[in-house]
């Protein structure tokens, strides 16, 4: 808990997940905060676990595909009305399994020049900025 108006932080981990040009967004159902946004997939870490094991354990629940986080693509803070999120976006590879939707209302593989065309989580703006940078 942050002293900062009371609000709590999450930690996060998320996967950039790449198929040749195109990498995978997820896009939230309609009842949870931010409903209908894109994301990269991902999670909330649990106690006492990695990043890297966060990432596995979310990769399997809400896509039913085993992946092997590689190098930290970005980390950053943003500060929701209600909550302050610790992202970790780490470069993925999916070694078992296709995505399929266990928790996502919608999927897409995107390239970076279509990032513009959907409507992302806030905290997730400068990630897709340096996506576009690359492209």
């Amino acid at each position: 808990m942050t002293a900062e108006a009371g609000k709590r932080t999450l930690h996060v981990a998320a996967a950039l997940i790449w198929q040749k040009d195109r990498f995978l967004i997820c896009r939230r159902p309609p009842e949870k905060s931010r409903g209908l946004d894109w994301e990269f997939v991902g999670g909330k870490l649990e106690p006492g676990e990695t990043g890297e094991e966060a990432l596995i354990r979310e990769c399997r629940e809400e896509l039913d595909v085993t992946v092997k986080p590689g190098e930290v693509f970005m980390r950053l803070t943003h500060e929701y009305p209600d909550v302050f999120v610790e992202l970790t976006l780490y470069n993925a590879v999916i070694t078992e399994g296709a995505p399929k939707m266990l928790e996502h209302v919608g999927m897409c593989w995107i390239t970076p020049e279509e990032i513009d065309s959907f409507k992302f989580c806030p905290a997730d703006a400068v990630i897709l900025e340096k996506l576009k940078g690359s492209a």
